[in-house]
């Protein structure tokens, strides 16, 4: 037995992190794809989440991020009230190299194998365009483009929820919802990235941003000469006069390394699993920094993508994102009520209408 299946073994069935219902290995050599499903719970409906296409550097590291990626969709779908279990795929190779009609149409095979128990959608390297192609061979496809009935991009929604989700932080910390004249740090400006800067421009915010994409940040600074760019990461954090940090990049921004030299005090993106490990909460907690669960506010794209399945209207959309404004207003309220991290907060929240819906 390689040291991969003792790794996802232990992980389903003995981590705490575990608790996957089915987790399906995809593989189509002809085309050259080799993909891992995730279903986390379907105990509030079919499991509903994204596609991501990455260059992992083992399979090891793609099925956990898979796991954690399909478990986040658990607790994002329950707080975002959808009838929608978590699930997450994603395709192993740089989609730049890789990505072919041939492999996503095989992709689609593979997800309607599982009978609509796992929707799935855009993420980091699938676009619109992409799960066109998907859905010519899986009817449970969603973030297609209009022509083709969906509801198009999600990322629109993804960054005003986020968006939403910094205004509900600016009033729990200072009392006031308002971003004006807040330096904010945006770590990522691609999909969602550059529409939340267009957000907080419209707010009067300042606004710092770093990319790996060259091509990103310019075409950020070509619309908005004002906003101020920083090499990287690392020197985005240590901003100084950082009011909040937007990670909207890959997970575990937050880390051992980070957090100490974080300058911010709100800390609020749209990346996925932006905590390293579960005592990165804490650690933001005792530096006094306010995190707003990354699950809570990025919801506004899977509300989108959920939308479509029923029929899309983009205003009825945008509604029920306005809602993490007060969702995550509830949460940093659970968590000064139970003396926990606003992240456990959560979790509490999500938890309770994931066991409250098995019970039926």
């Amino acid at each position: 037995m390689t040291d991969l299946t003792d790794g996802v073994l232990h992980t389903l069935f003995r981590s705490e992190q575990g608790g996957h219902e089915q987790v399906v290995l995809c593989q189509d050599r002809a085309s050259g794809l080799k993909a891992v499903i995730a279903i986390h719970s379907t105990a509030l409906g079919p499991a509903l989440g994204g596609t991501r296409f990455y260059p992992y550097a083992s399979e090891d590291e793609a099925v956990a991020d898979a796991l954690n990626l399909s478990r986040g969709m658990s607790y994002k779908n329950a707080l975002a009230g959808l009838d929608h279990g978590g699930g997450k795929a994603v395709i192993i190779g740089d989609p730049e190299q890789i990505k072919s009609e041939e492999l996503l149409l095989a992709y689609g095979r593979f997800v309607a194998s599982l009978g609509g128990r796992y929707v799935t959608a855009c993420d980091v390297g699938t676009y619109v365009e992409d799960m066109d192609v998907v859905a010519r061979t899986c009817e449970w496809t969603t973030g297609r483009s209009p022509e083709h009935g969906g509801a198009g991009d999600s990322s629109v929604l993804t960054a005003f929820g986020v968006f939403q989700g910094m205004r509900a932080s600016a009033q729990h910390r200072w009392g006031d919802p308002s971003l004006r004249d807040r330096t904010v740090g945006i770590a990522g400006v691609g999909k969602v990235g550059h529409h939340l800067v267009e957000h907080l421009m419209e707010e009067g915010a300042q606004v710092v941003i770093t990319d790996v994409r060259e091509e990103s940040v310019r075409r950020i600074i070509d619309r908005h000469p004002q906003v101020a760019a920083v090499a990287d990461t690392e020197a985005l954090i240590r901003t100084e006069g950082l009011d909040i940090y937007a990670p909207c990049a890959l997970g575990g921004a937050l880390n051992d390394g980070s957090v100490p030299v974080l300058t911010a005090s709100v800390v609020c993106g749209a990346a996925n699993n932006q905590l390293a490990h579960p005592g990165v909460e804490k650690d933001l907690a005792d530096r006094g920094i306010l995190y707003a669960p990354d699950y809570v506010v990025n919801a506004g794209g899977v509300i989108q993508v959920a939308d479509e399945l029923h029929g899309f209207d983009f205003e009825r959309c945008r509604a029920k994102a306005a809602k993490i404004f007060d969702t995550t207003l509830s949460i940093f309220a659970r968590a000064k009520e139970d003396g926990i991290p606003p992240a456990a907060a959560a979790d509490r929240i999500a938890e309770h209408r994931m066991a409250e819906a098995r019970r039926r």
